[in-house]
């Protein structure tokens, strides 16, 4: 049967009923998606250059990973600009309230976060609540410019190893995605002077650390 004619049998009266289940299905996507505008977005170009420059920890570029057609659920990566450390959370219900729950499970593995730098994903519509339960800023690439937030691309792309195109996070546990978190952590990179960003992370709390006791013992030396 040639193209022409699986046309022709469209346009006629016989294919209507072909034309109505394909509107219906159309319907039921538009039905799933996340409705709302993203207003009062601070983009890229506001911020600040320590971060464009990788000074300090606790900037990170954030993302999402989406199951394959036909699969659920959705996964949260976040990614610290200076130290690459990550951190994987799945969505199995995706919602703009899970995002934010997931977000904030992260920031409790994740206490340095300040900043973060993602694209304009409509999950995103309630960014000023996120920044107030999180605690940090938000800044938004420009539509259709992902390379701005290279970090998380480059690690998505790490995931992918692990965690093909095509798959469904619904199918997978959480151990799973930790398992994947706990890899590309454990990976020696040059530029963290051949240490994992897990390493990396552990060293930037203890020299915070003894920066602390080393101020409280001043403090007290100075009282007396």
């Amino acid at each position: 049967m040639s193209k022409e004619s699986i046309y022709r049998y469209l346009k006629s009266i016989h294919g209507r009923s072909v034309e109505a289940q394909i509107r219906k299905k159309r319907k039921r996507r538009v039905s799933k998606r996340i409705k709302g505008t993203l207003d009062g977005r601070t983009f890229i170009d506001k911020r600040p250059s320590s971060i464009n420059t990788r000074m300090r920890i606790g900037d990170a570029e954030f993302d999402f990973i989406v199951s394959g057609k036909g699969g659920r659920g959705i996964l949260l990566v976040v990614v610290d600009r200076k130290l690459r450390v990550t951190f994987i959370e799945p969505i199995y219900i995706v919602t703009i309230k899970t995002v934010h729950e997931a977000a904030q499970k992260i920031k409790t593995r994740y206490l340095e976060w300040r900043t973060g730098t993602t694209d304009n994903d409509l999950l995103f519509t309630r960014h000023r609540e996120l920044e107030i339960e999180l605690m940090i800023k938000i800044f938004f690439c420009h539509p259709y410019h992902s390379w701005e937030k290279g970090t998380v691309e480059n690690t998505n792309g790490e995931i992918r190893k692990y965690f093909p195109k095509g798959s469904d996070v619904s199918l997978k546990s959480s151990i799973f995605f930790k398992d994947i978190e706990k890899k590309l952590n454990e990976r020696f990179m040059k530029c963290l002077r051949y240490r994992t960003p897990h390493e990396a992370l552990l060293l930037c709390r203890k020299q915070k650390e003894a920066r602390r006791l080393r101020k409280e013992k001043q403090n007290v030396e100075c009282s007396n």
